[in-house]
């Protein structure tokens, strides 16, 4: 079965780079979106496997789009990608749901490793 993935990443580079990992490691990307709105609107539509979601967005922040996700029920692994990386960023994140929390810049190895570790939770 493929896994099903929602890339949320206010830079296009960083939203293409990590497309294309992705694919080339065999996930459908199903959707992307470039700030909070679109995010939550998009995982709520889409009901995706798993979500890259960068933390400072145009917007709002990821963590507060994943209390939302999370309080809506949505079951999907959350990988959160930011370069925000302080310890207590990152304990915030996994003590409100996410899954996993890689720190940009990252290898593409990195972010299939992660993704990898996410799935399988």
């Amino acid at each position: 079965m493929n896994t099903r993935v929602l890339i949320v990443d206010d830079s296009l580079y960083m939203r293409t780079l990590i497309r294309e990992a992705l694919e080339q490691d065999g996930y459908e990307v199903v959707g992307q979106a470039a700030n909070g709105e679109s995010a939550i609107d998009l995982a709520l539509e889409l009901n995706p496997d798993l979500i890259t979601l960068d933390n400072i967005l145009p917007d709002m922040l990821g963590i507060d789009i994943l209390k939302t996700l999370r309080k809506e029920g949505l079951k999907a692994k959350i990988l959160m990608i930011s370069a925000v990386g302080q310890q207590s960023v990152v304990e915030n994140a996994i003590q409100n749901g996410a899954d996993d929390y890689l720190i940009k810049p990252f290898t593409s190895e990195q972010l299939l490793e992660a993704t990898e570790k996410v799935v399988l939770l």
